[in-house]
């Protein structure tokens, strides 16, 4: 069943799909934590923002595009898989998303990878 956390989720993806993932840090609580596989963890409106700006020039580098594969969520919890291609010469990889969300914000997020 779809719920908030779902819709947040969506607006998520929406707005990772346009390719500028700055803009992403507006959806997270000030006081939200986002773990990455890669790049470590962040705690904070200003980290979280700093990590989606430097995800601009990352992704970039590599030519990464991002595709949602499936979604689900409720009103506090939602999953995405996920599958990333770049243009480096890498085989495309998959991955989850596991997010919590309360009151419309993210105060949740960790990305999980297949090797």
């Amino acid at each position: 069943m779809a719920g908030d956390a779902h819709d947040t989720i969506t607006r998520f993806w929406e707005i990772q799909d346009r390719g500028d993932y700055a803009p992403l840090a507006d959806l997270f609580a000030d006081d939200a934590q986002v773990v990455d596989p890669v790049y470590g963890t962040f705690t904070g409106g200003e980290a979280i923002a700093g990590f989606f700006t430097m995800m601009n020039t990352e992704m970039a580098k590599v030519g990464a595009t991002f595709r949602l594969v499936d979604l689900a969520g409720d009103d506090e919890a939602a999953w995405a898989q996920w599958e990333v291609t770049t243009t480096d010469g890498r085989p495309p990889r998959q991955g989850v998303g596991v997010y919590r969300v309360s009151n419309g914000r993210l105060t949740y997020y960790k990305d999980y990878m297949n090797a």
